[in-house]
């Protein structure tokens, strides 16, 4: 045997573990000088933060009030014969509403004018005894003590007269109330008592209630720290306050009529009344509505709502700054009137905000601004998603 085979195959595995090192060496060079992977701009949509006159409101639950509420009932004892009205009619003022037997009204009438009658004789009797004794008795053919009661009788007669005036009055005045006419216009509620039954003078149970609708009132309540800013703003002029309700496509507006004049002390707010014209009847009597109550205006810096959202430190804003970077910065809002947030600090007018693509955004991400409503603007959002998820992934 050679001595030669053991000597060439040990140098020969020596040569291919250099060119495994040398392999791997090279691969590990290839691997390190692999490039970064790209940082695609993100589209997202911007506003410009502004400075305006933004109105200070103050906002509530309120309920509202019929102005007028009317018990009807009848002023005399009787049988209802006629209804004139029905369940939620709209109601005049003066309208015939019920009418009750007259026939015992009548009664009375004539029997007070009966006795007015008789006394009205008696009376003109005593009248003509007085005027013929006058001159007899200035005569001396009769005694003044007879005179005197002569006068005394026609006296007293005329008095009957009158009495007998004033029952005949009140009996005009029962006949009267035997119609039950509308104390005020407004809408009637249901009909408690139908014709047929008898009613009473003044009964706990009404004939049916009216209620006012417009106008109307709604009543709401304030911190009563607020209650010295909405004093002195109503002191400056009639304020506007608006009420909405569940399904009305409009906030009706109207003007503050009232301001209690003592804080609650179980609640530590104050109560406040406006009036609303309600031409059509959209308030309705003890309907809840959202109410806001304008004191004011000041000065702010306002951007859309869209553009403020809540983080576990607290509301922030992506901010584009000048080189295309999205800048987090933590904002105070003050309060969100019509869309818009007040900023107390962190935004400044003239900052471009983003209002849409905030989810795909961190503090220093590169930004495009894109048109709204852009279908390439969405399409490159998913595309600059994808390609991040892809350089993700082979990380």
């Amino acid at each position: 045997m050679s001595i030669d085979g053991p000597l060439v195959s040990t140098r020969r595995r020596r040569a291919a573990a250099s060119l495994a090192l040398a392999g791997a060496l090279l691969t590990a060079a290839c691997s390190s000088s692999k490039p970064p992977p790209s940082d695609p701009a993100t589209p997202v949509r911007v506003a410009l933060a502004g400075r305006k006159p933004v109105p200070e409101r103050i906002t509530a639950v309120g309920t509202v009030e019929a102005i007028n509420s009317v018990a009807v009932k009848s002023l005399v004892d009787g049988q209802l014969l006629q209804s004139a009205v029905r369940d939620g009619d709209e109601i005049t003022a003066g309208q015939l509403l019920f009418r009750v037997d007259p026939r015992p009204a009548q009664a009375a009438l004539a029997q007070a004018q009966a006795a007015l009658s008789k006394d009205v004789a008696a009376r003109d009797l005593a009248k003509a005894q007085v005027d013929r004794y006058q001159p007899v008795a200035a005569k001396g053919f009769i005694s003044a003590d007879q005179m005197q009661q002569y006068r005394t009788a026609y006296e007293s007669a005329a008095a009957s007269v009158k009495v007998d005036q004033a029952n005949v009055d009140a009996a005009k005045l029962t006949a009267g109330y035997t119609d039950i006419h509308a104390p005020i216009a407004g809408r009637a509620g249901r009909i408690l008592v139908q014709p047929g039954n008898l009613v009473k003078a003044n009964d706990a149970n009404p004939l049916l209630v009216i209620n006012q609708i417009a106008p109307i009132y709604v009543s709401f309540a304030i911190p009563g720290q607020l209650v010295a800013r909405a004093r002195a703003a109503h002191a400056g002029g009639a304020l506007r306050v608006a009420a909405k309700g569940d399904g009305m496509e409009a906030a009706e507006s109207g003007q503050l009529a009232f301001v209690d004049n003592a804080v609650d002390p179980a609640t530590s707010t104050v109560k406040l009344r406006a009036r609303f014209d309600n031409a059509d009847q959209r308030l309705w009597p003890g309907q809840f509505v959202n109410v806001t109550l304008d004191v004011g205006s000041e000065d702010a810096v306002v951007v859309p709502e869209a553009a403020v959202k809540a983080g576990p430190n607290g509301s922030y804003v992506f901010v584009v700054t000048a080189d295309g970077r999205a800048q987090q910065r933590d904002v105070a809002v003050v309060r969100t009137v019509e869309g818009e947030s007040v900023i107390g600090k962190g935004v400044a007018a003239g900052d471009n905000v983003v209002t849409d693509g905030q989810s795909r955004l961190v503090d220093g991400s590169r930004v495009k601004v894109a048109d709204d409503g852009s279908e390439q603007a969405r399409s490159e959002a998913s595309a600059a998603d994808g390609a991040r998820v892809e350089a993700n992934r082979k990380d």
